[in-house]
């Protein structure tokens, strides 16, 4: 009889995603053991406390990982070396902030997520559920399952593994996506294209590993890149796995022809929500495109260059045009991210030693600017009309570029912050972003790939256009207030579209109500609701502070990366060498 052996696992250099792992599974069962009084204080120090400790532990392992220069752990399933830690830190970093975000409320005592999400809008379920006060707790275990599955994402070492981490990450991500308190048809509407385009997107990629695994006879990356040195000339079941995989890496992304989900999605999620996807998924998506690129398809440069530089040109220019074009102030940022994923494959399709320390750092950079721009977005909310004494109920985000203007004025801090995340966005000098894009073009030029450069430099010059456009608004536009008569037509728009569409922008939608007043369920109760808010102002709410030392956090990090640099672009080279 055959003795078990216990496998050796190194628990110690499982800790970040083991951490924010076992953390979800406990938040699962506060949601069923713990009081709903203190639920959610619970939840939020869980959420807050094991990204902290994944943080902590990252810097614990970075020692030992930068002397020896990592190693490949439960027989290969997964690499832990230097790029697989600074992804690792720059996720649980964003997340600690973004779970910042997502746990801020209103002075009015309301978040961005629904009393009960599996409510049919307007009915008279959900109108109970938001007078009684009910709260979505269980947004907080989702996060750090998908926070889990980002961590191991990017340190995965074979198809199966990167496959099984895609899932843990997206699944909570459908879910959280059609969680919006208001705008609820919409934010159901952009989880139901989430969830099929995903799943699209997830069929390719295993139909890709089923062929590069037909073509290897292994799922582990340092086997496949062996049997690549082998390829005499193009092979056809090789090349087509190859893309096919590659396609599911850049849906996540959010790279051109696989973008469409972008905008819809950026829109009608919960905006914080928006932030923690825009910035967090990007990075650990990087970081897998970056090990499956430079370690097991080196050898398929010249096969697979056209269609990388074809993704990152198509994707850059897109994202830039589409951009221009864009009144709502979520859709913009969804078409900027857009813009910036091509940015960030120009570094990936350099395939030169310096692209891999300039892609992660550009990763930190976007994503810190990222969390804040929404998180800003988050605090600027429409008011309806009132008096000098009594101000009207606060009600959803003010989206609309229009509702923007003059929000310098009132709040100059703020915009001020607001603009410093858009000048890095768009590469002003003195921003991190600045550093982030000199970096990856510096290593495009140096990989011989110096068209991407020469196109994502012009497209940079066009992005600043709707960056400064919207600069230019908030300090030099009308008072808030100005928007009204934009909100009049809006509103009835929608009231003339019927009471069904309308609740795609919020109106007759029992979340979007102040407190007290009945949701209206038919045409003549919505045509009222309509009468009542054709007047809106555009204001800063107030909040229990979460938000705020988010953004105050990322707008140090972007001033800081891009006046002094070099300790973390050091650093990071120092251990930017992938293991096989």
């Amino acid at each position: 009889m055959n003795e078990f052996t216990a496998p050796d696992v190194p628990w110690t250099l499982l800790s970040p995603a083991l951490i924010v792992l076992l953390a979800a599974v406990v938040g699962v069962l506060v949601e069923a053991f713990v009081p709903a009084r203190v639920r959610r204080t619970v939840q939020v120090s869980l959420a807050l406390g094991s990204t902290a400790a994944a943080l902590v532990a990252v810097a614990a392992l970075w020692q030992g990982v930068s002397a020896d220069g990592g190693t490949a752990v439960l027989g290969g399933s997964l690499v832990v070396d230097g790029p697989t830690l600074v992804l690792q830190g720059t996720i649980a970093l964003l997340a600690l902030l973004s779970i910042l975000v997502v746990a801020d409320r209103t002075d009015t005592g309301e978040d961005a997520f629904a009393p009960s999400a599996a409510a049919v809008p307007g009915s008279d379920y959900e109108e109970v559920a938001r007078r009684r006060g009910l709260q979505q707790t269980e947004v907080y275990p989702l996060l750090l399952f998908a926070v889990g599955g980002m961590l191991v994402f990017p340190a995965a070492g074979d198809l199966l593994t990167l496959f099984v981490a895609l899932e843990v990450l997206s699944l909570p991500l459908y879910l959280l996506t059609g969680m919006a308190r208001r705008r609820r048809l919409l934010s159901q509407e952009a989880a139901m294209k989430y969830f099929l385009l995903g799943a699209f997107a997830s069929a390719l990629m295993l139909f890709g590993i089923g062929l590069v695994y037909g073509y290897s006879g292994s799922l582990r990356y340092s086997e496949i890149a062996e049997q690549t040195l082998q390829v005499s000339g193009a092979d056809t079941v090789l090349l087509v796995g190859s893309v096919l995989v590659l396609s599911g890496l850049l849906f996540k992304v959010g790279a051109v022809p696989f973008h469409t989900w972008t905008p819809d999605v950026y829109q009608g999620a919960p905006t914080p929500i928006t932030g923690f996807m825009a910035a967090c998924t990007k990075v650990a998506a990087f970081g897998a495109l970056l090990r499956l690129v430079y370690v097991v398809l080196p050898e398929l440069e010249w096969d697979l260059s056209v269609v990388l530089w074809a993704v990152a040109i198509a994707t850059m220019v897109v994202g830039t045009v589409a951009a221009l074009v864009q009144t709502d102030i979520k859709r913009v940022l969804a078409y900027s991210s857009i813009a910036h994923a091509g940015f960030i494959l120009t570094g990936v399709v350099a395939l030169d030693s310096s692209a891999i320390p300039a892609v992660l750092f550009y990763l930190l950079v976007y994503g810190a600017g990222t969390v804040g721009a929404f998180g800003i977005v988050w605090l600027v909310r429409e008011r309806a009309a009132g008096t000098d004494d009594e101000p009207g109920p606060v009600l959803g985000e003010a989206t609309r570029l229009s509702q923007w203007a003059g929000l310098g004025r009132s709040h100059p801090v703020l915009a001020v912050t607001f603009a410093l995340f858009l000048l890095s966005f768009a590469g002003i000098p003195l921003t991190a972003g600045f550093i982030g894009k000199f970096a990856v073009f510096s290593a495009a030029v140096e990989g011989g790939a110096w068209p991407l450069a020469v196109v994502g430099v012009l497209s940079s010059a066009a992005a600043a256009f709707f960056y400064v456009r919207i600069i230019v608004l908030m300090f030099f536009g009308g008072a808030p207030g100005d928007g009204t008569h934009d909100g009049a037509e809006h509103v009835g728009a929608a009231t003339a579209a019927g009471p069904d569409e309308a609740a795609e922008v919020g109106l007759a939608d029992s979340s979007a109500a102040p407190a007290g007043v009945p949701a209206p369920a038919t045409g003549a109760a919505t045509a009222t609701l309509v009468e009542a808010r054709t007047a809106t102002t555009t204001t800063v709410v107030g909040s229990e502070g979460f938000a705020l030392v988010a953004i105050a956090v990322c707008a140090v990090v972007t001033v800081l990366l891009g006046v002094l640099p070099s300790p973390v672009l050091d650093l990071v080279t120092e251990v930017s060498q992938l293991l096989p």
